[in-house]
């Protein structure tokens, strides 16, 4: 079988999902991995490997969806460990991060009812107003169906809004596995229960011009065959983007399932390792014929693996995440700076440039 794929992938002929798994569970991870760099090489022609400056807030840790993976929500308002920022804390917070020369803020929190919609589209509009050269990289699909809820809006009329207010990226949190059954174990609750929730959130958001990325949470309850059905929602929604819509997926980016202080944690025996994460980088590079932008995590899975993952399909190593609170409460603790994160990249073997959220470059923006 590897002489077929090896054969559709130089022809640039999409891979299967039989295919795909044989390549994530049966070839050998060196091959795997060679054949996946050669993809990235002819998808991203250069050594160039891309990072952006940014940090990752919090405005609340109040969440009703019970996520058995989650230990960073909280469920009463009155628990002194909880908390909801109002938006002039949050811009105070954002201030500094500006300050510290972030040009994104990823921003996310738990599902809080209590938070009404003009909450979410004033934190974007005094974002973009206030602080004109940060990118508001903001909530997630989750988030949104939340906004739905409490506005009484359509997750597009949600869209329109925010887009009105000034916001042009999402992040792609909140999908973990997309499989039914494993959401019904995990994340068994509205609206994180199922597939096409996180999927027509996606697909809303590129109609109205908004572009996102794709995530995945493995190392839990998952299958193999899991893996490949999650990759296999992502594909068939970015097709559908790029044909029919103005905005699509960025980037795709995994990381490994952190047990510690959570539920789903105590049926986990071991976190998944490098092998596997690698294993998933290059899959992923190669059956995500239609994402341009695999990013390898520094963070999620340390230093040296979110190097060698840049030998194995990556060409994105993520941004600084000055903060972060969610991992954190789940005992995982990593940081860096931005010349620490240049100094990965390069002693890696490439050659590390800035972006934008957007994964434009900015050296080849200024040239």
């Amino acid at each position: 079988m590897i002489d077929q794929i090896k054969t559709k992938v130089s022809n640039n002929i999409r891979i299967n999902d039989e295919e795909a798994l044989y390549l994530y569970r049966d070839l050998d991870l060196l091959t795997l991995g060679k054949l996946a760099q050669e993809k990235r090489f002819k998808l991203v022609p250069n050594k160039s490997v891309s990072f952006v400056i940014d940090t990752n807030l919090n405005y609340t840790n109040i969440c009703d969806a019970y996520c058995s993976f989650c230990a960073f929500y909280r469920t009463d308002p009155d628990d002194p460990s909880s908390y909801t920022y109002s938006v002039d804390e949050m811009i105070k917070k954002i201030r500094k991060a500006r300050d510290k020369g972030c040009t994104t803020i990823l921003m996310q929190g738990g599902l809080n009812s209590d938070i009404p919609f003009k909450f979410y589209t004033e934190i974007v509009s005094r974002t973009v107003n206030e602080f004109p050269d940060i990118t508001p990289h903001f909530f997630s699909a989750p988030e949104i169906m939340k906004m739905s809820e409490v506005s009484g809006l359509t997750v597009k009329e949600v869209f329109l809004e925010l887009k009105k207010a000034g916001q042009r990226t999402m992040p792609g949190g909140g999908s973990e596995i997309l499989t039914n059954e494993i959401k019904s174990k995990i994340s068994r609750f509205k609206p994180k229960n199922t597939v096409d929730q996180w999927t027509d959130v996606h697909r809303n958001a590129h109609e109205v011009g908004i572009y996102t990325t794709a995530t995945m949470m493995y190392g839990h309850l998952e299958k193999d065959k899991d893996i490949i059905e999650t990759l296999s929602h992502i594909r068939n929604v970015q097709d559908e983007s790029i044909e029919s819509k103005s905005a699509r997926f960025t980037a795709f980016i995994p990381w490994s399932f952190k047990k510690d202080n959570t539920a789903l944690g105590k049926k986990i025996k071991k976190e998944a390792g490098p092998n596997q994460y690698l294993r998933i980088i290059a899959l992923s590079r190669l059956y995500l014929d239609n994402i341009n932008h695999i990013q390898a995590s520094w963070f999620s899975e340390g230093y040296k693996t979110g190097q060698i993952a840049l030998s194995f399909g990556a060409d994105d190593f993520g941004g600084t995440l000055f903060d972060e609170n969610v991992m954190l409460s789940a005992g995982f603790y990593n940081r860096t700076s931005v010349e620490g994160i240049k100094k990965l990249i390069n002693d890696a073997g490439f050659e590390a440039t800035q972006r934008t959220t957007e994964y434009d470059l900015i050296e080849e923006m200024s040239r």
